[in-house]
C-alpha cells in the first residue's frame, strides 16, 4: 500500500521459524554428536520419530546426518524411507574386517539416503530368524566408524532397556529423545524409563532429555489430560515437544516431510531445534571415550575442521526458506 516506502519487518511467525531453523543448525562441537531415540513401549512412534528428526535435521543442515537401527532384532527403520540397498549394519560389520581405510565412499555403498532429505539410514537384519543379534561391541565398532564421516548420528535403540547392544548406546549418547503416547499405560513406561537411567549411572541423560508425546492415533482415541502430561514430564527433563496427530504418521508407509500437515512440520522443526540447542555441548560417554572405541585404523588426532568431510555451503538452505 506504501508503495515499497514502508517497511513492517516479518511477521512473529516468521521470525520464530529463523530462529527453530538457527537452533537446528547449531554447530557439532568436537564434529559428532550422538542422539539416542528410545522407548520401553512399542508402537509408540519411536521409529517415526527417528525418521521425522533425523530428515528435518538434514534437510535443515548441510552437514551429514546418518539415522542407525540399533535394534538387537529385526527393526522397522529401513521401512521408512525408499530402499537403495539391502545391504545391513551386519553386512558392514563383516566388511570392515577387509578395509584398512575406509572412506566415505565404503560406508554409503551400506546406506539408503532420502532423495528430498539427504538422510541416510543404516538397516538392521531383516530376517530375524538368520540374523544374529547386534551386540554392545557391534555397536561400538559401528559408532567409532560413523563419527568420522557424519556430524549427527540418530540411533533408534530397540524397545526394552536391557538388551546388550542398549547399554552401549547409553554409554555412548551425547542426549536422549524418549517417545511416548499420550496415554497412561505409554506415560507409565516413559516413567520406568526415566527410573532406570536415574537408577543406573545416567541420571545426566534423563534430566536433559527430550520427551515427544506423539500422536501416533487420532487424539480423540485419548481421554488423556495432554496438558498434565506434558506438564509432568516437563518437570523431569529438559523439555517436552508434541507431535499432533497426522494421516501421514498414522500409515507407517515411507516417511516425507512433504506430504506432512503444516502444524506437523511446525512440531517436526520443534524438535529438531530442541536437540540441535544441546550441539554445542559436547557430553562425554560415561564410561569409554568414543576414542578408545574406535577401530585401529581411525586417527584419533584427525582435524574436524572440514566436519566429517561434508562439504559446508556458507548459507544452508532449508526446504522452503
Amino acid at each position: 500500500m506504501s508503495g515499497g516506502l514502508l517497511h513492517l519487518g516479518e511477521s512473529p511467525r516468521e521470525l520464530r521459524r529463523r530462529e527453530l531453523i538457527a537452533r537446528a543448525r547449531t554447530p557439532v562441537a568436537g564434529g559428532h554428536h550422538r542422539v539416542a531415540v528410545l522407548s520401553l513401549k512399542g508402537g509408540v512412534g519411536k521409529t517415526t520419530t527417528s525418521v521425522g528428526l533425523g530428515a528435518t535435521l538434514a534437510t535443515l543442515r548441510g552437514d551429514r546426518v546418518i539415522a542407525v537401527d540399533a535394534n538387537p532384532d529385526r527393526g522397522t527403520l529401513s521401512d521408512r524411507l525408499p530402499v537403495e540397498t539391502t545391504a545391513t549394519v551386519r553386512e558392514l560389520l563383516t566388511t570392515l574386517i577387509t578395509l584398512d581405510q575406509p572412506r566415505y565412499a565404503d560406508i554409503r555403498a551400506f546406506t539408503s539416503q532420502s532423495p528430498s532429505s539427504r538422510l541416510e539410514i543404516l538397516a538392521s537384519a531383516r530376517d530375524p530368524a538368520v540374523s544374529e543379534a547386534f551386540s554392545a561391541a557391534d555397536y561400538r565398532t559401528v559408532a567409532g566408524l560413523l563419527e568420522h564421516f557424519y556430524s549427527i548420528c540418530i540411533t533408534d535403540c530397540g524397545t526394552g532397556l536391557s538388551h546388550s547392544a542398549m547399554s552401549a548406546t547409553l554409554e555412548l549418547a551425547h542426549q536422549i529423545v524418549l517417545v511416548t503416547a499420550p496415554s497412561v499405560a505409554a506415560a507409565r513406561s516413559a516413567g520406568a524409563t526415566l527410573d532406570w537411567l536415574e537408577a543406573h549411572g545416567h541420571a545426566d541423560l534423563a534430566h536433559s532429555a527430550t520427551v515427544v508425546l506423539s500422536g501416533v492415533r487420532h487424539e480423540s482415541q485419548s481421554s488423556v489430560d495432554l496438558e498434565a502430561l506434558h506438564n509432568h514430564f516437563d518437570e523431569r527433563c529438559r523439555t517436552v515437544v508434541t507431535i499432533p496427530f497426522d494421516p501421514h504418521l498414522e500409515e507407517d508407509a515411507e516417511f516425507e516431510l512433504d506430504a506432512l500437515a503444516p502444524s506437523t512440520r511446525e512440531a517436526y522443526m520443534y524438535l529438531a531445534a530442541t536437540v540441535g540447542s544441546a550441539f554445542s555441548q559436547q557430553r562425554r560417554p560415561s564410561r569409554e571415550s568414543s576414542a578408545t572405541l574406535a577401530p585401529s585404523w581411525a586417527s584419533t588426532s584427525r582435524p574436524r575442521g572440514s566436519r566429517n568431510g561434508a562439504p559446508q555451503p556458507a548459507e544452508p538452505v532449508a526446504a522452503g526458506d
